[in-house]
């Protein structure tokens, strides 16, 4: 057996790092098309339109539905790892992005009334997804898994 050339030859994975890989350019291509600015780096941020994690585990998930079917072990693991994905990108990740945003605007508060000695770096912010990115993310995994693996 040779595990490398499995790897290589895993589809599944191939179609999940493909879609997510497809949101985060497409995010580019958005912020261009929207803002009318180029800014590539926005392909390694997190957050925005659309959520590569959910096109990630969205392929992932039905590319193992349609390869394993609805009612295997393989599919129940592959939906639940989803539904936990999409929601850590709605709630937890959303929620402490806004807190880290607001942490940050009281720390240049206090730095214009306090001046001297008072400055902490600022809160690296997280960015969660609104529900409209992440159902765009999963309908763009969707789509991609049903192309990669049905015929």
């Amino acid at each position: 057996m040779n595990s490398f050339a499995d790897l290589l030859s895993n589809r599944w994975l191939w179609v999940a790092v493909l879609s997510s890989t497809a949101a985060q350019l497409l995010k580019v291509f958005l912020i261009l098309l929207i803002e009318r600015r180029w800014r590539p780096a926005a392909f390694m941020e997190t957050g925005g339109m659309p959520s590569s994690h959910s096109a990630m585990v969205a392929a992932l998930t039905t590319g193992v539905g349609i390869t394993e079917g609805l009612g295997s072990p393989l599919f129940a693991a592959s939906a639940v790892f989803a539904l936990i994905v999409m929601y850590d990108a709605t709630g937890v990740r959303h929620s402490s992005g806004q807190q880290a945003r607001l942490l940050n605007e009281l720390v240049e508060e206090l730095r214009a009334v306090v001046r001297e000695g008072f400055a902490p770096n600022p809160v690296r912010v997280l960015l969660g997804h609104t529900y409209l990115e992440v159902l765009i993310g999963t309908l763009l995994g969707i789509t991609a898994g049903f192309i990669a693996f049905s015929r």
